[in-house]
């Protein structure tokens, strides 16, 4: 049997054009100076204001789903604006969203070979065209909105392995359709060099960004260090970038957290980027900056809280899957499971952990072996989760105070732990938090570790 994918037509209205998006914008952002002391609408106070459901907004944010016609009145009117001919277009037949599903006759009855050939092992991102890729509404939408606001600051925090990369990448694909330059930086590939030197660090960061741009670094034209390091590198991010660019440019700095090893570092490096944020608020050309800032775990050094850019912006928090999230994606895998039972059994696993929940459908179905199977053979040996609990269980070696520490939580021990080594378990993805209790995230890391552990006791 064929899987086949049906495109599904929607009608969707009107959307704003470029131009009244930039009159909406601009308006809303004047309003704000006068009547919210310069203070950002958040989606809510937006909605209030407007008369207009959250819901409605985001859709209009995005650029790419329509809304009526009374709803864009409201919004001009609401900010003394004339709704022109020229701020809105309606979405044609060619324009219509094509949504792409698979479908079949009967899903359940797939056999391996054809799923084997629809799907690959679940490991790192979720592809843009993949069907495996699961929304956690509201998170989407607002973060469409938000980039499309001057001089945005989008902060997504989470555990490793819990989507925030998936979130990226899509993030960075809505950007591309609103005609927006990307840049995309992965701090963990920094050099250690780099992360103690401030100088070499800002010329690498402008550098990653001049190349991603298609421009040529022109470092040591104006790189004077006499006038500071922070400066300097404000100066050329401002002159030769934001202002030669004619669209706003998406910058996302991934894994941030490195730099918490790094007190001194992180101290100037965090005060930069909170630096540009400001600049944003007053001048043109930084309001082009929509910046990104991706990271594991809530910050353990003290920061100033004037100079630090985790508490500005919008902040987004990825948790771990719903029962309902588990039960869509474990149909688009071909597995029928109406009745509950065995979402709740994995789930009494692996909890709702977007990663080992993608391994556990996938193995399902390509490896012919039931859910039972399955959870006794994790239990008892880790099973199909083996490589993935060993490659924590040499991190924890490698650390001796993490490997204690860690020792009397899987033993259900009440642990009090300091920040950092909060931080570093936390960033793992080893932990969760319930109240005040520090608990293993789920049932498997208990398991497992507990058994690894007596072995060395």
């Amino acid at each position: 049997m064929e899987l086949k994918q049906t495109k599904i037509k929607r009608r969707r209205g009107v959307v704003l054009t470029s131009q009244g998006l930039q009159r909406l914008q601009e308006a809303i952002l004047s309003w704000e100076i006068a009547e919210n002391k310069g203070d950002r609408l958040s989606l809510d106070d937006l909605s209030n204001v407007v008369n207009v459901s959250t819901k409605t907004l985001s859709r209009l944010w995005s650029l790419s789903q329509g809304v009526d016609q009374k709803t864009l009145q409201l919004c001009f009117s609401a900010f003394n604006l004339k709704l022109d001919r020229e701020d809105y277009k309606a979405l044609s037949e060619d324009h219509e969203t094509e949504i792409s599903s698979f479908s079949s006759e009967n899903q359940s009855q797939l056999s391996s070979d054809q799923l084997k050939n629809c799907f690959s092992y679940p490991d790192g991102p979720v592809a843009l065209d993949s069907p495996l890729y699961v929304e956690r509404p509201p998170i989407e939408e607002l973060v469409y909105r938000e980039l499309t606001q001057p001089g945005s600051v989008i902060r997504i925090l989470s555990p490793r392995q819990m989507g925030k990369t998936s979130l990226v990448l899509r993030l960075l694909d809505f950007a591309q359709t609103q005609g927006y330059q990307t840049v995309n930086l992965n701090c963990s590939q920094i050099d250690d060099n780099c992360l103690t030197n401030l100088s070499k660090l800002l010329r690498c960061i402008c550098w990653q960004i001049s190349q991603q741009l298609g421009m040529e670094p022109k470092l040591d034209d104006d790189w004077d260090e006499e006038l500071g390091h922070k400066l300097i590198c404000s100066f050329y991010l401002h002159n030769h970038i934001l202002k030669q660019s004619h669209n706003p440019i998406v910058l996302v700095l991934n894994e941030v957290d490195c730099f918490f090893e790094y007190p001194h570092i992180a101290q100037e490096f965090f005060a930069l980027l909170r630096s540009w944020c400001e600049e944003a608020r007053q001048k043109h050309h930084w309001q082009k900056l929509r910046l990104v800032v991706v990271y594991s775990t809530e910050q353990y050094i003290s920061l100033n809280i004037n100079r630090s850019p985790f508490n500005i912006g919008l902040p987004i928090r990825l948790g771990e899957f719903t029962q309902q999230q588990v039960k869509d994606l474990a149909k688009r895998y071909g597995l029928d499971w109406i009745s509950g039972q065995e979402i709740a059994q994995l789930m009494s696993l692996v909890g709702g952990h977007p990663a080992l929940i993608q391994i556990a459908l996938f193995c399902l179905v390509s490896q012919n072996m039931t859910l039972q199977d399955l959870i006794q053979e994790a239990m008892a040996n880790g099973g199909i989760y083996r490589h993935h609990l060993w490659r924590y269980w040499v991190k924890l070696q490698a650390n001796p105070k993490l490997l204690e520490i860690y020792t009397e939580l899987v033993a259900e021990q009440g642990v009090i732990l300091d920040p950092v080594d909060t931080y570093k378990l936390e960033s793992l993805g080893l932990i969760c938090f319930k109240g005040d209790r520090i608990l293993p995230r789920c049932e498997l890391y208990r398991s497992y570790f507990r058994k690894q552990l007596s072995v060395l006791t």
